[in-house]
C-alpha cells in the first residue's frame, strides 16, 4: 500500500546532481499528496535555486520511481517556491555533509 512514508523512503533515492545530496534530507520536498484509492501521487517540492538546470532529471526520476510503485498510475509534480528553500531546511545529516563539501 501505498504510504507517505514509503513515497518519501523512495524520493530520498533521488540525489540533486549538483550537490549529490538526496532531496528528501535537503528539505526540497514540501508535501505528499496521495489519492484516497492510492492510484496518484503528487509530490510538492521546491528547487534549491530557481531556474536549476537539474530540475527536468530530478522531475523524471521521481516520476519513474513513484509511478513504479505498485498500484500507482499516475505521478506528478507541482513546483512551488514558496516558501524559498534555504539552507535551514536541510536534515541534520545534509548539513554535515554540506559543510564538508562547501
Amino acid at each position: 500500500m501505498v504510504t507517505e512514508e514509503l513515497v518519501r523512503g523512495i524520493l530520498s533515492d533521488v540525489l540533486d546532481p549538483e550537490i549529490q545530496i538526496d532531496i528528501v534530507n535537503l528539505g526540497m520536498i514540501y508535501g505528499i499528496d496521495i489519492s484516497e484509492d492510492k492510484k496518484h501521487v503528487k509530490v510538492i517540492m521546491t528547487l534549491t535555486t530557481m531556474g536549476c538546470p537539474a530540475y527536468d532529471s530530478i522531475h523524471e526520476e521521481i516520476i519513474a520511481k513513484i509511478k513504479a510503485l505498485p498500484g500507482v498510475e499516475d505521478a506528478e509534480v507541482e513546483l512551488t517556491f514558496d516558501p524559498p528553500w534555504d539552507k535551514e531546511m536541510m536534515s541534520e545529516e545534509a548539513k554535515m555533509v554540506f559543510r564538508y563539501l562547501f
